[in-house]
């Protein structure tokens, strides 16, 4: 009997570890995904900057709300 429950025990283990594992693959995926896409937000944020500081240039104001897709 003391068997069966180190047996039982020892299965839990391995399949704890393998979900531990599969999650911690996940959380890195994400982590890579969510740096790529502050960098991303970065880039927008800093274009958008750089467009408001052409206004100052002569250049009319640009409006990302008013703005119409280029598929219009």
């Amino acid at each position: 009997m003391p068997e069966d429950r180190i047996d039982e025990l020892e299965i839990k283990l391995a399949f704890q570890d393998d979900t531990i594992e599969a999650l911690n693959k996940v959380i890195t995926e994400q982590d890579k995904r969510i740096q790529l896409l502050e960098e991303s937000i970065r880039q927008v944020y800093n274009e958008l900057k750089e467009k408001g500081d052409q206004d100052s240039a002569g250049i009319e104001n640009f409006d990302p709300a008013r703005e119409l897709p280029p598929h219009y």
